[in-house]
């Protein structure tokens, strides 16, 4: 099995029934991953972009599953490293069901708009990065608003609305294995296959464009009133709720004192990389953890995505507050 398919990573049993597939996003393991559900009607929980596609088929292939097989795909929302391959993948699933936020399902069915928001995040290196973007029949498509349920077989699963990270953004309570499907909504998980570090935190993603740390607050108090005990994040892997909701909280307040503090002085985003660097040195120094373990260049990518994202939410609000004046 294993020889069949390398050079992919043979998919982890995390709880009874859930199995981690890495998507090898940008060719790297332990970046992000999906997550499969066995049940009578198995659910796939995030397809990643089109540039893991063939990550995906593998990591099904090696659980003895096709996408004909599935009952269900889901993604947490809708930015390009959860669901963009969605189009190419439920292609290959048309007897399946597209699960995403009331927020989202235009953008799966139509997903121009994606692009071009996208596009001007990522710029020429957008295709590189994720690969193409492809429409999904809106007949696939369907919505999960706010603690709408799914039964699957034993699970009942809980779909609840999870802004703070993305507007489009739900999360799936899973009772069965004790955890919450959380996607980028109770932070990211660093772990050490990845970054290198002797250790591994948790931190949350301000990605733009719709950071909104408020919107964090609630979204962590809800989970935090749920009897689960597990998050199972997208990247990478499963966190201790209580873990990860403190440390997603502690971020997403110092981030944002960050940027109110210093946009005035038009930061640009290297330098709100250095400084969320001191940040994270700091936290990692209160934890009892190594600071001088920590390389930034490990995480370039994800602080410099928080640095635009931060900047955007910052801009945003001062435009609320102009118009409110």
């Amino acid at each position: 099995m294993e020889g069949q398919h390398a050079p992919y990573p043979e998919p982890v049993e995390i709880a009874p029934g859930v199995f981690m597939i890495d998507l090898m996003e940008l060719g790297m393991r332990y970046r992000t991953c999906a997550y499969l559900v066995r049940d009578r009607e198995p659910l796939l929980i995030e397809t990643g972009s089109a540039r893991s596609h063939d990550a995906l088929l593998a990591g099904l292939g090696a659980l003895g599953l096709k996408p004909t097989d599935l009952a269900y795909v889901a993604v947490t929302h809708i930015h390009l490293d959860h669901a963009g391959g969605a189009g190419q993948f439920m292609k290959l699933a048309p007897q399946a069901k597209l699960l995403v936020h009331p927020r989202g399902a235009r953008h799966m069915i139509d997903p121009s708009r994606l692009y071009q928001g996208a596009r001007e995040v990522y710029g020429d290196r957008l295709d590189q990065l994720f690969g193409p973007l492809e429409p999904v029949p809106a007949e696939q498509v369907q919505a999960m608003p706010h603690e709408s349920e799914l039964v699957i077989g034993e699970r009942r699963l809980l779909f609840l609305d999870a802004p703070g990270h993305a507007s489009h953004h739900f999360a799936i309570a899973d009772p069965v294995s004790n955890g919450i499907f959380t996607g980028d909504s109770a932070g990211l998980r660093f772990v050490t296959g990845f970054t290198g570090f002797p250790y591994e935190f948790v931190m949350p993603s301000t990605s733009p464009v719709d950071f909104d740390p408020d919107a964090v607050h609630r979204t962590c108090e809800m989970f935090a009133k749920l009897p689960m005990e597990t998050v199972y994040q997208a990247h990478f892997g499963p966190s201790p709720k209580d873990e990860a909701l403190r440390e997603t909280v502690y971020y997403a307040d110092r981030f944002r004192e960050l940027i109110e503090q210093t946009y005035d002085d038009h930061p640009s985003p290297e330098a709100l990389e250095q400084a969320q660097a001191e940040i994270v040195r700091e936290r990692l120094r209160e934890l009892g953890l190594d600071p001088t373990a920590f390389r930034p260049q490990a995480i370039h990518l994800d602080l410099l995505l928080n640095a635009l994202g931060l900047l955007a939410y910052e801009s945003r609000r001062r435009r609320k507050m102009g118009s409110a004046g």
